[in-house]
């Protein structure tokens, strides 16, 4: 080995140049074992999607969806897996694409369907972050658009997809306008401006409750002492 070229390209002389070589081969030595197991997940979690794809479509269709489901203990229905759906950011109702599969599986750092499964506690925390869940909420109506240029969507099926989404948050306002939009004979259809609408409006009512219950905390108790004593 040439110590006087070591050093013109490592800046170190002698045996630091030695020791600045073996660091080196060491880091490529680490990047190279990450970027294998980078490639052997990527691989295992492609294997885990062609074993729900459909083999005619190369997609995981609804057959598929529900099998999944049923592995991971989930009813199809359960608001998870739309929120699954939202982290693979699909596209197609029913159909997750091998990239969306990808996408999806990488950020939650899962390749098998046990992983999967025990990461679905988690992404629910993150989608109920207010900075997320707004996203996830308008998320939940484009997915539902099923048809070419459809831009609303029929009220049996809003009914459906308030109580799934909005359900366990505001549970009193998402009864009272489903029970609303059952009964009403104006509206066939709800577009995107009036199903934001509705969680702005599911906002306020909290905040104007929040509000008031804290008026209530102070005054309540002097109003009773008025009265009393």
């Amino acid at each position: 080995m040439n110590l006087e070229t070591d050093k013109h390209w490592t800046g170190c002389t002698e045996f630091p140049a030695l020791h600045c070589i073996s660091f080196d081969i060491k880091g490529v030595t680490k990047m190279s074992t990450s970027s294998k197991a980078t490639s052997k997940e990527l691989e295992r979690i492609d294997n885990l999607f062609y074993s729900y794809a459909n083999g005619s479509s190369a997609m995981i269709d609804p057959e598929g969806i529900e099998n999944l489901c049923s592995d991971m203990e989930v009813d199809h229905t359960d608001a998870r897996i739309l929120m699954l759906a939202w982290k693979m950011k699909a596209e197609k109702q029913g159909y997750f694409t091998l990239e969306e599969w990808r996408r999806g599986l990488k950020a939650l750092r899962a390749d098998t369907v046990n992983k999967l499964k025990k990461a679905l506690p988690e992404l629910e925390k993150e989608v109920k972050r207010p900075s997320n869940f707004v996203d996830f909420y308008s998320y939940a109506f484009r997915y539902c658009l099923t048809e070419e240029k459809q831009k609303s969507i029929d009220i049996e099926s809003i009914c459906e997809l308030l109580d799934l989404v909005l359900g366990s948050q505001f549970r009193v306002q998402v009864d009272l306008f489903v029970e609303y939009l059952k009964t009403q004979n104006d509206y066939k259809v709800i577009n995107m401006d009036q199903w934001m609408g509705f969680y702005r409006f599911c906002n306020e009512v909290l905040l104007l409750l929040v509000t008031v219950s804290k008026v209530l905390l102070v005054f309540l108790p002097l109003y009773f002492f008025s009265i009393y004593y």
